[in-house]
């Protein structure tokens, strides 16, 4: 019985911190561009774009 005293404020204090953090990237334009990724894979980048492979 003394577990389910511990255990079920820790379960319902991580459940907020997701929840917080959900909602913080939700208000910081996180899901804003979701097709702007996936497509910027298909195009070429142009010659003078690319990075130098030299380390």
């Amino acid at each position: 019985m003394t577990n389910l005293a511990i255990l079920i404020p820790v379960a319902l204090f991580l459940g907020a911190l997701g929840l917080g953090a959900f909602l913080w990237t939700l208000r910081s334009g996180q899901y804003e561009d979701l097709d702007g990724a996936a497509e910027r894979v298909l195009f070429d980048i142009p010659e003078g774009d690319q990075p130098e492979s030299g380390a």
